[in-house]
């Protein structure tokens, strides 16, 4: 609305500027000035639509720009909460993996043992058996 008045007042002016050119010409007899201030004032008009109607782009521009910078920086945080939550995913995996590990480790270290038993119990059959793949 603010836009309509303004350019309205321009208008007026403008026709004002011409009707007093023309007054002007009329008393010198010349109408070419006359006209050029119409066509002078046609070209401001029809400047000053454009420069409204580029105004009126650049504000929508602007308000996607805004909405696009909102989205990106939705999408920022969220991928910083599934980083989070990745990193706590993974700090309780590898928290817990040593314990199982200690334990997975205990157990095999009882099995070594029961083989060395075995080994021992069997005489130097291994060990042959060994030496001989060997070349």
């Amino acid at each position: 609305m603010e836009g309509l008045v303004k350019k309205s007042s321009k208008l007026v002016g403008l026709a004002g500027a011409v009707l007093a050119l023309s007054l002007l010409a009329g008393c010198s007899n010349q109408p070419d000035p006359a006209q050029r201030a119409v066509n002078a004032a046609n070209r401001a008009d029809q400047a000053a639509s454009r420069a409204e109607a580029a105004s009126q782009k650049a504000q929508q521009a602007s308000a996607s720009a805004q909405a696009a910078a909102s989205r990106v920086e939705q999408a920022a945080s969220d991928a910083k909460a599934a980083a989070d939550r990745a990193e706590a995913i993974a700090a309780k995996t590898m928290s817990a993996a040593p314990k199982h590990h200690v334990v997975h480790h205990h157990h095999h270290h009882h099995k070594a043992a029961a083989s060395d038993s075995g080994a021992a119990a069997g005489g130097g059959a291994a060990p042959s058996a060994a030496g001989s793949t060997t070349p």
